[in-house]
């Protein structure tokens, strides 16, 4: 099982490609800017109430065969 690498923050919308240095995750998967993590979210999931790691950067080699999702949580 991998890391669905969801495209955009659900918070804002912003855009975070798997490659994405600005992408936070909770412990289930739960994906947020840094921008949203570090200011109204205040570290803490609005989902979960859990803690936020940053997400890891899937090498481009495996991206083929484990793509990224494509699913966007973000508002709109």
């Amino acid at each position: 099982m991998t890391l669905q690498l969801r495209p955009d923050c659900e918070r804002c919308g912003r855009d975070l490609p798997p490659e994405s240095a600005e992408a936070r995750i909770c412990t289930f998967e739960c994906t947020f800017c840094a921008d949203c993590v570090e200011g109204p979210l205040a570290g803490v999931c609005p989902n979960c109430g859990g803690n936020f790691e940053r997400r890891p950067i899937r090498p481009a080699g495996k991206l083929q065969k484990y793509p990224a999702s494509t699913e966007r949580r973000g508002p709109g």
